[in-house]
């Protein structure tokens, strides 16, 4: 039976509202397992850029005055709502990205638990009392939200890595306007929704999809936008930090990894190839802090090895939506055309 189901229509989020984009143009989200388009989403220009961050600016200069207390309610808010509605977002992270259900609906728990977290750890933003050199005189820090901030967060993990954008911006008191990639838009704006019934006033934070160059280079080039957060590659990674010096904006970044798995020989290599298949594995080996070499001690290689194959073998591949699924499909078909190229060589 196909899991698709009829294609719809989802815009950008501008200053509260829902909106087409200015070009008219629209991007296809795909389902790996089925190369089935389930969605359409509109394609955000420069402008549309642009005027999300005009509307985030707007709106900083009421939400930094509001406490964090209230702050706070909203994303607790937030957190709650997305646990009412995990089944359903898990649901299409799956159809959108390819990970097993299970996988799905423990992201979107984990990333309620994010804005939880926020929320009160935004009540903690204590300054300092510095000691002073002069009686006359008293020495205090006072922390202030930085401004607008930039959110550009890859495919693979498309709730958690904006969750960690969008939630610490919000208990600062920043705001913010949020990139998805492409692929992966839809469970996003699910998290979107959950911010609006929240009660987020609006311009506080905006969605846009569309080319990932426009966007980034409207970042960058646009002085009200204060800080980037930004997920992905090393290579635009750099890219970023050379734009951002002629502003001085700040930046999060986190790039790619290359993780090494080693094995000494005191350890247990049942436990340990158990724990290794598992992990390279986990999302088809699309996280960024995957095993992508081992290095087993050769005192222990063997069982290690016997054991990492039978475990490999009783993984169950399929679509995500399938129930005993630990192995979905790839996230597009470029990804899986280089990876069959690694083995090929190999």
């Amino acid at each position: 039976m196909s899991s698709a189901v009829p294609v719809q229509h989802r815009q950008l989020y501008i200053d509260g509202q829902w909106l087409d984009s200015s070009s008219g143009k629209k991007i296809g989200v795909e389902n790996p397992a089925t190369e089935e388009i389930i969605a359409e989403v509109s394609s955000g220009t420069r402008e549309d850029c642009k005027r999300a961050i005009a509307a985030a600016s707007e709106a900083m200069k009421t939400w930094m005055k509001q406490t964090p207390y209230d702050r706070a309610k909203v994303l607790k808010k937030t957190a709650d709502l997305m646990r009412e509605r995990a089944d359903g977002l898990a649901r299409t992270m799956t159809m959108e990205q390819g990970k097993p259900l299970a996988e799905a609906k423990g992201e979107v728990m984990h990333s309620a638990d994010t804005f939880e977290w926020f929320a009160e750890e935004g009540k903690r933003m204590y300054g300092q009392v510095i000691p002073q050199s002069n009686n006359a005189k008293r020495h205090l820090t006072i922390k202030h939200p930085v401004g607008v901030v930039g959110a550009i967060g890859p495919w693979n993990f498309p709730i958690t890595l904006q969750a960690r954008k969008i939630a610490p911006a919000l208990a600062a008191g920043c705001t913010i306007v949020c990139k998805p990639a492409s692929q992966t838009p839809l469970c996003l704006i699910g998290v979107f929704e959950c911010l609006i019934e929240a009660g987020l006033p609006k311009g506080v934070a905006n969605l846009i999809m569309g080319s990932a160059s426009d966007i980034s280079d409207e970042f960058m080039a646009n002085a009200a936008v204060r800080k980037i957060s930004f997920t992905g590659s090393t290579a635009v990674g750099k890219q970023l930090m050379k734009q951002a010096a002629d502003q001085v904006k700040r930046l999060s970044l986190e790039l790619g990894g290359h993780a090494p798995f080693i094995v000494f020989p005191d350890a247990d290599p049942e436990v340990v190839a158990k724990a290794a298949v598992l992990g390279k594995f986990r999302n088809n080996g699309q996280v960024c802090i995957s095993p992508s070499r081992f290095f087993v001690h050769k005192d222990i290689e063997k069982k290690f090895t016997e054991v990492a194959v039978e475990e490999a073998r009783k993984l169950k591949m399929g679509n995500g939506l399938e129930e005993g699924v630990v192995v979905g499909p790839m996230f597009e078909k470029k990804a899986m055309d280089g990876t069959q190229a690694l083995i090929d060589d190999a």
